[in-house]
């Protein structure tokens, strides 16, 4: 494969040490390579993070919990409720 995929979903691993790789390291690695979108699924505060391409890089754009709905631009005919994703 030579190019980013559009879209990452991480769940977080268990261990602060892993949280970290997953919130900093890969963030920053999957922003750099041209990732549009980059999910965070939080499964033990049952949240959902968003982050965007806004010019260069990732930005946070949302924090979604249960109740919420996950949508994206980049799948446009997609929609998740949160509450889905934990039960």
């Amino acid at each position: 494969m030579t190019g980013a995929p559009e879209l990452v979903v991480e769940v977080l691993s268990v261990g602060i040490e892993n949280e970290k790789r997953d919130r900093e390291f890969k963030l920053k690695l999957y922003s750099a390579r041209g990732v549009r979108e980059y999910w965070i699924v939080d499964w033990r505060n049952q949240q959902v993070e968003v982050y965007r391409r806004e010019q260069a890089s990732l930005k946070l754009v949302a924090k979604l919990f249960n109740g919420d709905e996950l949508n994206s631009p980049i799948l446009p005919d997609f929609t998740c409720a949160i509450a889905s994703l934990f039960t």
